[in-house]
């Protein structure tokens, strides 16, 4: 799935191609030499084959040019205060890296391949700035080559791709569109091997993390959860202009975050459970499949959830369940797709949940979720029937070992998720009222201290449910 370049970057570059550059100027004040004039000289300006034939005929000389050695400064740093000559030589570089496979091999084997370039993602904080911009174009350019081309990790790669993913994270961060869409396209380029998906994801606080804001958004800013566990229509989340989803997303962008997480997702064993921990990636996308407005943004949905779900049945499928993603699919099936790609995952995923579905019991469920470390307001919580049903089994089975995982969950402090919180009040409430004759129990796995400790939480749901489960552990004290 390859992808069109950014249309921001495109006119930026096509504005400095079009820009005269005293270039004999520079060379009169020592700015750049001769000797680099004329090798500029000899493939600017000129058909692209003509290009080609002169740098492979030479590869050496161009890769010194760019790159500079032990003798001589890169470009880059002898133009360093030219501003129109690092402008104009960084969009010649991303041609010359997009068309010429030599040099850029010759490049990624240079010591430094990344040294004269890195410092001027640093030229100016101003996002709009276009040096660092293009800067980072180039790199994101040559790192996703060098990635594929050098299987095993060089201290060259292990500093720059770091300091590339910030920069391209910044970015993100921001409220322009087209920077958006530039970052996550960068994004794209490099994310083709293990490395630089595992480095992305040790990084995920400043990369991932603003992606996740704007899927958020896109779904118009619900509440997810409440809208899937109540069974509720989501409605249309589609703004005026067809090409915008909720909070003025727009469908390009869309696709393209779509298509970083996809990415990420091979390294499904790696990222499933702190994805889902984090960021409730399974009931966040289950929405998305709902409202998705176009066969290939749904085609990456279900084969980011195909891969997730795939490396992490355990900890996932409970969720899966509780974000009715056996109803959404089903729902698709109506749909009259053409994408192969699309519905061997949507079979696959319907099979992996019915596989699933059917081998549970209610308690297999909830046990399943508590044993996730991630509780959500599920079908069994607020049944009564499964507390009379099941409760002494939660209190004693395995030692009470499920009470000790809820102890557990509730220890945290689950700042960016209050409602686990609530949740677990909801459940410690539930057991004593079913086994008030267990209370002392309950108390030994730290539930009650725990129950009492939140009552002062600056949540309210965390508050009420609190209340609620010390309410319990009062009333059967008064009756004694």
């Amino acid at each position: 799935m390859s992808l069109d370049p950014p249309a921001y970057i495109l006119s930026l570059q096509n504005n400095i191609r079009a820009r005269p550059i005293s270039w004999e100027g520079a060379v009169r004040a020592k700015t750049i030499t001769d000797s680099d004039l004329k090798k500029i000289k000899a493939i600017d300006k000129v058909r692209k084959e003509q290009r080609k034939q002169t740098i492979e005929a030479d590869t050496d000389t161009y890769t010194t040019l760019l790159l500079g050695n032990g003798e001589t400064k890169s470009i880059f740093e002898s133009a360093a205060k030219r501003l129109d000559i690092l402008q104009y030589m960084l969009v010649l570089t991303g041609d010359l890296i997009e068309d010429i496979p030599a040099l850029v091999e010759s490049l990624v084997k240079h010591p430094h391949p990344y040294k004269p370039l890195l410092p001027l993602l640093k030229q100016s904080n101003n996002a709009e700035d276009p040096i660092p911009l293009l800067t980072s174009a180039v790199l994101s350019s040559l790192l996703s080559r060098a990635l594929v081309a050098q299987p095993k990790s060089t201290p060259e790669i292990d500093e720059a791709l770091p300091k590339v993913y910030s920069y391209i994270a910044a970015l993100s961060n921001t409220s322009d569109s087209n920077l958006q869409d530039i970052a996550v396209q960068e994004y794209s380029a490099l994310l083709r091997t293990l490395k630089s998906r595992q480095q992305f994801w040790e990084q995920r606080k400043e990369t991932l993390s603003p992606l996740i804001d704007v899927l958020r958004n896109a779904t118009g800013g619900r509440d997810s959860d409440s809208t899937l566990y109540n069974g509720g229509s989501s409605g249309s989340v589609r703004s005026a202009e067809s090409s915008k989803m909720g909070g003025g997303v727009g469908l390009q962008l869309l696709y393209h975050i779509l298509m970083v997480i996809w990415q990420l997702s091979f390294e499904g064993r790696l990222v499933g459970k702190g994805l889902d921990e984090e960021h409730d990636i399974i009931p966040l996308y289950a929405q998305l499949v709902r409202l998705s407005p176009k066969e290939k943004t749904t085609r990456l949905l279900l084969g980011t959830l195909y891969n997730l779900l795939s490396y992490n049945k355990s900890s996932l499928m409970p969720a899966a369940a509780s974000a009715k993603l056996p109803t959404v699919l089903s729902n698709l099936k109506t749909r009259h797709f053409t994408d192969q790609d699309l519905l061997e995952d949507l079979e696959s995923l319907i099979t992996m949940m019915d596989d699933f579905t059917s081998s549970q019991t209610t308690l297999d469920e909830y046990a399943a979720e508590v044993q996730s470390g991630h509780l959500r307001w599920s079908p069994p919580h607020k049944n009564g029937d499964f507390w009379r049903e099941n409760a002494r089994a939660i209190i004693e089975n395995d030692n009470g070992g499920l009470c000790k995982k809820l102890a557990e969950i509730m220890s945290k402090d689950w700042s960016n998720d209050k409602q686990v919180l609530a949740i677990g009040c909801n459940d410690v409430a539930f057991l004593v009222k079913q086994c008030p004759e267990k209370r002392q129990a309950l108390e030994k796995f730290g539930l009650k201290i725990r129950v009492m400790g939140l009552m002062q939480d600056g949540n309210e749901s965390v508050r009420w449910e609190s209340l609620r489960a010390v309410g319990e552990f009062l009333r059967y004290n008064f009756d004694a």
